[in-house]
């Protein structure tokens, strides 16, 4: 006879597809050691409102990272810089919950212009990607949350054993920027492709799959200018594949620091300085994978809310029986603004 264990699990698959992809293989492991109340809360299923409100919090990240290098400002304060943009001015009130503060950040003092220019309209478009979501959302739009912007970085940078970490700042630099925008642009990409498949509304759908869309041409300029920048992957270039077997790490395994150990066979992210190309007549050229995708149909990788989550708080969406306690640490220090239940 089935123990309620194996009970709930086999209520978890059949209940529907959907809420298999939103959990995960961990998350369902979680619910088997779980009690069955911690189980019914955690296998509750997502709607299109949930999925929209989790890319806002996704963009408001963004935004603001963007809006401090290129103009020093958050997204609801303008200044010169952001007006003679053109760069939105967000409004942060009407939504649900309390609005939280954005701490860290600077302008960038940018040397070069590709680099400058890069920063600038990406910042601008981000603002809309905000300005687009909430219009969606309307009244069940959630409020920024609070967002650290100045020792999340640090705290990421050492884990990924970058050099000098603990001190690293994406605002020192040109170089550095374009290492705090691979933080994230990819992230983006597979959180919007893993969230694909839940959304029930073509519209919704359709606005997805647009700032999807940008959000990969942004992925795609900030590695082929880091490319450009370090040819041979000795320095910045190098620093991605580091940033990405620990974007792997946490979205595989869950935690800072534990290796999966699938992710040397079945990888989810890559940097650019782990690809070589053979030149006709000379060396091997490295730093050059501009796409981070599945090497087999070269399609986008797919991450669900519990990998998104745990890449951006540094593992603060735990596995196992604490599953239901909503996600909080490194740029979301008090957890993404969901609603009471929060995301997991």
């Amino acid at each position: 006879m089935a123990n309620v264990e194996t009970q709930i699990l086999d209520e978890v698959i059949v209940a529907s597809r959907r809420k298999m992809l939103t959990l995960g293989v961990s998350s369902l492991a979680g619910l088997v050691m779980g009690a069955s109340a911690t189980a019914a809360k955690a296998a509750t299923a997502y709607t299109d409102a949930d999925i929209l409100n989790f890319a806002l919090n996704l963009e408001y990240l963004e935004a603001n990272f963007y809006y401090l290098a290129a103009f020093g400002t958050t997204i609801d304060k303008a200044n010169a810089a952001s007006t003679a943009a053109g760069a939105p001015l967000i409004t942060l009130s009407g939504t649900v919950g309390t609005a939280g503060t954005v701490s860290g950040g600077s302008q960038v003092p940018f040397t070069t212009i590709p680099v400058a220019s890069y920063a600038l309209e990406t910042a601008v478009e981000e603002g809309k990607h905000v300005q687009l979501l909430l219009s969606a959302l309307g009244s069940a739009a959630v409020a920024q949350p609070a967002i650290n912007l100045g020792t999340s970085f640090q705290t990421l940078a050492a884990a990924a054993k970058i050099p000098g970490g603990a001190a690293f700042s994406p605002y020192a630099s040109d170089a550095t920027f374009l290492v705090g925008a691979y933080v994230f642009e990819d992230v983006g990409v597979t959180a919007y492709h893993g969230a694909a498949s839940l959304l029930t509304s073509s519209a919704n759908l359709t606005t997805a799959a647009g700032i999807l869309a940008v959000e990969a041409y942004h992925a795609g300029l900030v590695r082929t200018t880091i490319n450009y920048l370090d040819p041979t992957g000795a320095n910045i270039a190098g620093y991605t594949n580091l940033i990405s077997t620990l974007r792997a790490e946490l979205s595989q395994a869950g935690l800072l620091g534990v290796a999966p150990s699938a992710y040397d066979s079945n990888p989810d992210d890559y940097g650019l300085a782990d690809f070589q190309v053979s030149l006709a007549g000379g060396g091997n050229v490295t730093a050059t994978r501009i796409t981070d995708a599945d090497s087999t149909n070269v399609v986008a990788f797919a991450r669900n809310t519990t990998q998104v989550l745990n890449i951006v708080t540094g593992g603060g969406a735990v596995m196992g029986s604490t599953a239901v306690s909503p996600a909080t640490g490194v740029f979301f220090p008090n957890g993404m603004n969901a609603g009471p239940n929060g995301f997991r």
